[in-house]
């Protein structure tokens, strides 16, 4: 009998988190991604110490913790006046009492750990999924380049525009959330020369949009921001478009001039959408399953997305552990219990937008451990 196979679609934070953690836990693994590369995209990425418990699991804690920046606070301020609304501790807080360390850190530096903890040879890359056909026995997959592959079961970590998720329920264009955010990375050395005092992590608030800003590095020589905006609605071509100073100073009119600054001294600036799903009814069925954003995607205003796409992967290793591959499907049942009602909290609570505006107590996200979880058929976060 030929070893039982798990294909991943997805080698983003979430795929690779999972395809790592099932090789861990020994399964026989393979990656497919439709990038013919990874680069290093300007974008930061927070990872709370719920994941970085995970990280430890893998052995990349350490070096993740060491690239990143390590903020004492998440402070939440007054966009106009600079008012103070929260001071959230986190720092040798999130250490001792959460259980690990804070991290912001660039995504394309944590990908690069991520990629590095698969087993060599099994990260495939320019596979873009054409076909899929679940026949009971096994799931046959096309990719555009002509190749097939043949697998037990796949997991579907492929986004928003999952095509797992389209062959699971059929074509559906995501909700467009009415929202933009600009994305920008700033030199260390510009703001420095600028004069611009800024914190290591802070999100600037007004009533309808906000500014999350933050260091990248532990060198503190990048800084990066990101802006939630209404916009009525997405009338470009493509993931995203260029934006300008012009068009964001229009948007923070009024704001404070930290944040004046800091849009001044940002040389190149996205403008993307905030796409979101209606809960989706199931999150498998037959020999197919899935996780992240193709299951629960949500705008990233709690700095969670990310991190609930790698707590997916860890749970649906630890069920697959309980049960084999040969009881997939109690696996995947027990996955669905023990993730659905905290991945939909979460989901809940970031679109909502109000994610440590003030002095609240963010141990439920932080302080949770998905290896001292309890597995239960019924399970609650």
């Amino acid at each position: 009998m030929s070893p039982q196979k798990i294909a991943i679609i997805g080698a983003g934070l979430g795929g690779a988190a999972a395809g790592a953690l099932l090789q861990r836990a020994g399964f026989s693994v393979d990656v497919f991604e439709q990038a013919d590369a990874f680069s290093r995209l300007g974008a930061g990425i927070h990872m709370g110490p719920n994941v970085m418990k995970i990280f430890r699991r893998l052995g990349i804690e350490d070096a993740v913790a060491r690239l990143g920046s390590q903020p004492d606070f998440w402070l939440s301020r007054d966009g106009a006046s600079g008012d103070y609304f929260s001071r959230i501790p986190l720092g040798d807080f999130a250490r001792r009492e959460y259980g690990a360390a804070y991290v912001t850190i660039h995504r394309g530096d944590l990908h690069e750990l991520q990629i590095a903890a698969l087993q060599p040879g099994t990260l495939h890359f320019d596979k873009r999924l054409t076909e899929i056909e679940d026949d009971g026995a096994g799931v046959d997959l096309t990719f555009a380049d002509g190749t097939r592959h043949r697998a037990d079961i796949v997991v579907g970590a492929d986004g928003i525009n999952s095509r797992i998720r389209e062959a699971l329920l059929g074509p559906e264009k995501p909700n467009y959330s009415g929202w933009v955010a600009h994305r920008a990375l700033i030199p260390g050395a510009t703001l420095e020369a600028a004069g611009i005092a800024v914190e290591p992590c802070v999100k600037w608030w007004t009533d309808d949009r906000h500014m999350m800003a933050y260091y990248t590095t532990s060198t503190r020589n990048e800084y990066y921001f990101v802006t939630g905006v209404p916009h009525p609605a997405w009338e470009f071509d493509g993931n995203s478009v260029p934006a300008s100073r012009e068009e964001m100073h229009e948007a923070f009119a009024g704001y404070h001039p930290v944040v004046q600054g800091l849009i001044a001294s940002a040389d190149e600036i996205s403008k993307w959408p905030l796409l979101n799903r209606n809960p989706l009814p199931l999150w498998s069925r037959g020999r197919m399953v899935l996780l992240g954003d193709a299951c629960h995607p949500m705008k990233p205003h709690m700095a969670q997305g990310a991190a609930m796409a790698i707590e997916d992967g860890a749970m649906l290793a630890r069920c697959l552990a309980e049960t084999g591959l040969s009881d997939f499907a109690t696996g995947f049942q027990l996955y669905e219990a023990n993730r659905r009602e905290r991945a939909s909290r979460v989901q809940a609570v970031s679109n909502a937008n109000t994610w440590l505006r003030t002095q609240e107590d963010p141990a439920w996200v932080f302080g949770y451990d998905i290896y001292e979880h309890a597995l239960g058929s019924d399970a609650a976060a």
